[in-house]
C-alpha cells in the first residue's frame, strides 16, 4: 500500500515535481560515478603493488632456493628495472609473467623494452643484456609500457656483486621464495591514495546526503499534510524512504554505467611512471555491488533524518513556522577536532590520518549551517535595501537549505587549502657542466676501473674524460653530448663493476617522480571535488528555485521586480560562500601543516599558491555560473498568475 501510494505521488508531482526528482536522480549518478573512482583508486595501487613485490626480496632465514637483487638502469632519461637471478640447485618457480625460471646467460625483457631495444642502435641499449629469451608477461609489469628485464646470472656472479648505485637498488640476497613484499615507494602511494580518497569521499557522501534532501520542502509540506489528514509516522516515513530509495538505486545504476564507460579513458591517468591497466581501474563485482547497496541506503537514511519536524510536528511544517536555530555546540565539536590535527605527522598510521581528515571535513559541514544562520541575521539587520533584506531572511528561515547550496564549494575550499599549499616546488632537475656518468668501485679498484672504462670508451667512440675518485669512477662526457652519446657510454660500461649502474645525478632524484604525481594526484583530486561543487551547486540552486516557487510567484504578485529576486538569490549564495569558501580554505590549510615540512621540501611552492588562488576562482565562477543555470527556471515559476502549493 506504501510503495503504491508513494509511486502514485511520485508521478502526480506534475512536471516541475518530475523536474525535482530528476535532479535528485543527477545527483546521485554523479556522487556514484565519482565514489567508484575514489574507492577503485585505492585498489589500483593495491594491485600495482602486488605486481611488483616480487621485485623487493625478503632475505631468507633458510632454505635459500636463489639470489634475487634489482637495479635502475635509464635510457634516453627513461627508467629501467632490471631484475638479477640465480637459481641455487635445481631452477625454482618462476616469477611472475616468465614461464621458467631465468638461465645464466638470458634475459628476458618487457614488450616496451623489447621494442625499444629493437629500435635503438645495439650500442645504446640491446648489448647491456645477454641473448634475449623471451618477452614478459604483464603479471610482472607494474604498469603497461614500464620498461622491465630479468637476467639470469650463476650463483658466483651475483654472490661477487654488491648493491646498485640508484636510490631503490637492492643488493643480491638469498631468498626462499620470489614473492617479495611491497617497496617502500608503493606503500608511500598507497598511503597518499587513502588520503586523497578521503578528500573524494567525504564530499561526495555528504553530496548523496544532500540529494536525498533536495525539494525538501515540497516534500514536508506534501507529508505534513498527509499527517494531517490521519496518517501514521511509520507510513510517512515508509513512503520517504521508498521515494529516496527508488530514485537513488536507479541514480545509482546511471553512476555505475557512467563510471564503467569513463574508466577506459582514466585509465590513461599516468602515475609511478606510466597508465594503468584496464582491470587496475575497475573495482572488483563485490566493491560495485556493495556501492549499489550503500549509496541508495545512504541516501535512503538521509531523507528520514530530515522528516523530524514532520513526524513530531506536522502543522508547524504545514505553517511554515521557522525552525529554531542550532546550537553553538556545532563550532566546539570542529573545534575539538581541530586540536587533534597538530599531533598528526607523516609518521602517523594512515587509519589515523584518514579518519582526521573525515572528522575536520565533517566538522566543517557540520558547523557550516550554524555559521549560515549567523550570516542571515547580520545580513538582514545590516540591509539597506530589499536585496540583502530578502536575502538575510532567506538564510536565517532555512540555513540548512542554503548551506547545501554552497557547502560542495565551501568543502573544496577545504581540499584546495590542504593540497594547494602543500603541492611540492618544481625539483631543479638541471645540473650545471656536461653530463657525469659515476660508477661506484670497491676499496683500492678505482684505478684499475678507470683504465678499463677508457679502454671500454674508446671502442666504443665516445670522447670522455675518466677520473677515478677515492670508492668511483667519474666519466665526465663531452659537454656537447646528446642523449644517444649519453646511452652509448652508458652500454659501454655496463657491467664494468658487478651489479654497478652507471648513473648520473639526474637520475638519483627519485623524489622528482613522487613530486610529479603527487601534482598530478592533486589536479586529480581538485578536479572532481570540483566537479562535485558545482553540480552540487547547479542542482541544488534549481531545487531551492522548485521548493520557493510559490513565496516567489506571491512576490512577484505583490509587485517586487525580477531583478530584484534573482539578486537576492544571488547574494544569499555568494554572501555566505565568501565567508565559509575563506574558512573552509583556511582549516585545509591548517590541517596541511603537520605534514608541510615533509612533504614540500622546506615549504610550501608558488605554484601550490597559484593553485589555490585559481581554486578560489573557479569556485566562485562555478556558483556564479550554476545560479546563472536555475534563472530561467526563476522566470517560470514567477510567471504563474495564481501560484498554488503541491
Amino acid at each position: 500500500m506504501n510503495l503504491a501510494l508513494t509511486w502514485r505521488l511520485l508521478k502526480g508531482g506534475g512536471r516541475r515535481g518530475m523536474l525535482g526528482t530528476w535532479l535528485t536522480l543527477g545527483a546521485v549518478a554523479v556522487s556514484t560515478a565519482l565514489l567508484l573512482f575514489a574507492v577503485a583508486a585505492n585498489f589500483a595501487f593495491q594491485a600495482r603493488a602486488d605486481r611488483g613485490a616480487w621485485r623487493n626480496p625478503v632475505p631468507a632465514s633458510s632454505g635459500a632456493v636463489a639470489i634475487e637483487g634489482s637495479r635502475q638502469d635509464f635510457v634516453r632519461d627513461q627508467a629501467i628495472t632490471v631484475v638479477d637471478l640465480a637459481a641455487l640447485g635445481e631452477a625454482p618457480d618462476p616469477p611472475p609473467g616468465l614461464p621458467r625460471f631465468p638461465r645464466p646467460g638470458e634475459a628476458w625483457l618487457s614488450p616496451a623494452l623489447a621494442e625499444l631495444a629493437g629500435r635503438l642502435p645495439d650500442a645504446e641499449l640491446a648489448a647491456r643484456f645477454p641473448r634475449q629469451a623471451g618477452v614478459l608477461g604483464d603479471e610482472a609489469l607494474v604498469y603497461p609500457g614500464e620498461l622491465v628485464a630479468v637476467v639470469g646470472h650463476k650463483p658466483a656472479e651475483l654472490a661477487a656483486s654488491g648493491g646498485g648505485d640508484s636510490i631503490g637498488d637492492t643488493a643480491p640476497v638469498k631468498v626462499a621464495t620470489l614473492g617479495g613484499q611491497a617497496s617502500q615507494e608503493a606503500t608511500q602511494y598507497q598511503m597518499l591514495a587513502v588520503i586523497a580518497s578521503v578528500l573524494m569521499v567525504v564530499p561526495l557522501l555528504i553530496f548523496g546526503g544532500a540529494a536525498a534532501r533536495l525539494t525538501v520542502a515540497r516534500r514536508d509540506q506534501r507529508l505534513a499534510a498527509l499527517r494531517l489528514v490521519g496518517a501514521r509516522p511509520g507510513q510517512v516515513v515508509g513512503m520517504t524512504v521508498a521515494e529516496a530509495v527508488i530514485v537513488a538505486l536507479a541514480g545509482a545504476l546511471a553512476g555505475t554505467v557512467g563510471y564503467a564507460l569513463a574508466a577506459p579513458l582514466l585509465s590513461r591517468i599516468e602515475m609511478q611512471g606510466g597508465p594503468w591497466f584496464a582491470a587496475d581501474v575497475f573495482p572488483s563485482p563485490l566493491v560495485m555491488a556493495a556501492v549499489l547497496v550503500a549509496v541508495p541506503l545512504l541516501v535512503g537514511l538521509s531523507a528520514v533524518v530530515g522528516l523530524r519536524r514532520v513526524v513530531v510536528s506536522p502543522l508547524g511544517v504545514a505553517k511554515r513556522e521557522t525552525p529554531p536555530a542550532m546550537r553553538f555546540v556545532r563550532v566546539l565539536a570542529l573545534l575539538a577536532v581541530l586540536a587533534v590535527i597538530p599531533l598528526l605527522s607523516m609518521n602517523t598510521g594512515i587509519a589515523i590520518i584518514g579518519v582526521a581528515l573525515a572528522l575536520a571535513f565533517l566538522g566543517v559541514n557540520l558547523v557550516g549551517p550554524w555559521v549560515v544562520g549567523m550570516i542571515g541575521r547580520i545580513t538582514a539587520r545590516l540591509a539597506r535595501g530589499p536585496v540583502r533584506l530578502l536575502a538575510g531572511r532567506r538564510l536565517v528561515d532555512d540555513p540548512r537549505s542554503a548551506w547545501r547550496t554552497v557547502s560542495g564549494v565551501a568543502l573544496t575550499g577545504f581540499v584546495a587549502g590542504f593540497l594547494g599549499l602543500l603541492s611540492p616546488a618544481v625539483l631543479d632537475g638541471g645540473t650545471a657542466g656536461p653530463p657525469e656518468l659515476r660508477v661506484t668501485t670497491s676499496a683500492g679498484q678505482a684505478q684499475q676501473v678507470s683504465e678499463q672504462a677508457r679502454e671500454r670508451l674508446r671502442e666504443a667512440g665516445v670522447t670522455a674524460t675518466v677520473k677515478p675518485e677515492r670508492n668511483a669512477v667519474v666519466t665526465a662526457l663531452d659537454g656537447a653530448a646528446d642523449a644517444a652519446t649519453v646511452d652509448r657510454a652508458r652500454t659501454a660500461l655496463a657491467g664494468l663493476v658487478p651489479g654497478r649502474t652507471p648513473t648520473t645525478r639526474a637520475d638519483n632524484q627519485s623524489t622528482r617522480q613522487i613530486f610529479t604525481d603527487i601534482r598530478v594526484g592533486t589536479n586529480v583530486v581538485l578536479a572532481v571535488s570540483f566537479l562535485v561543487a558545482i553540480a552540487s551547486s547547479g542542482i541544488t540552486a534549481m531545487s531551492s528555485v522548485l521548493d520557493r516557487r510559490q513565496t516567489y510567484g506571491l512576490l512577484r504578485l505583490a509587485g517586487t521586480p525580477l531583478e530584484v529576486l534573482d539578486r537576492a538569490r544571488r547574494a544569499e549564495t555568494l554572501i555566505p560562500l565568501t565567508v565559509m569558501g575563506g574558512g573552509a580554505i583556511l582549516v585545509g590549510v591548517f590541517c596541511a601543516l603537520p605534514f608541510m615540512s615533509g612533504a614540500t621540501s622546506g615549504g610550501a611552492s608558488t605554484v601550490g599558491a597559484a593553485t589555490l588562488a585559481g581554486c578560489v576562482v573557479v569556485g566562485f565562477a562555478g556558483v556564479i555560473g550554476a545560479g546563472a543555470l536555475s534563472r530561467p527556471l526563476l522566470r517560470a515559476v514567477t510567471a504563474d498568475p495564481a501560484p498554488r502549493p503541491d
